[in-house]
C-alpha cells in the first residue's frame, strides 16, 4: 500500500514540479561541470537531480563521513547555488500548497531543501533502507 501511494505522489510530483526542479539541477550541475575543480559540485547536483525528480519512497541520510572538506563544499556550494535551488523549492512549495492534494507535495518541498542547501555527506536510499539503518535489529 506503501509504494503505491509513493508512486501516485511521485506522478503527481512529476507532472506539478518535479520536471521544473529536475531541469534546474540539471543546469546546475552542468554549469559547475564546466570547470574540473568544480566538477564534485556537479556530480552532487546531478545526485540531488535523480532525487527531486521522484522523492517519494527516498530519503536522505546523513554519512557522518563529512569531514572539514564536505564543510567547506558544502559552505561554497551554499553561497554558489544551494539558496538559489532552495528558493526554487520554496516557490513550488507554495504553489503547491494553494490546493489540498498539494499539501503532500508542499512538505515534500520544504523536507528537500536542507540537502538542497548542503549536499555533502549526505546519501539518497530508499526509505525501506534508511529505517533499517537509523534502527537495526537486534540479531
Amino acid at each position: 500500500m506503501r509504494s503505491l501511494l509513493a508512486l501516485i505522489l511521485n506522478i503527481i510530483w512529476l507532472l506539478t514540479a518535479g520536471w521544473a526542479l529536475f531541469l534546474g539541477y540539471v543546469v546546475a550541475g552542468i554549469l559547475a561541470c564546466i570547470l574540473v575543480v568544480t566538477i564534485p559540485f556537479g556530480l552532487a547536483s546531478f545526485r540531488i537531480a535523480g532525487f527531486v525528480i521522484w522523492p517519494f519512497g527516498r530519503e536522505v541520510v546523513d554519512t557522518h563521513r563529512g569531514g572539514a572538506a564536505s564543510t567547506i563544499g558544502n559552505v561554497i556550494w551554499f553561497v554558489i547555488a544551494g539558496w538559489w535551488l532552495a528558493l526554487g523549492h520554496v516557490a513550488t512549495a507554495i504553489a503547491q500548497a494553494i490546493t489540498i492534494i498539494g499539501i503532500p507535495l508542499a512538505w515534500a518541498n520544504i523536507k528537500l531543501i536542507p540537502v538542497t542547501c548542503f549536499p555533502f555527506g549526505k546519501e539518497i536510499m530508499d526509505s525501506d533502507s534508511a529505517r533499517a539503518r537509523m534502527f537495526p535489529t537486534a540479531r
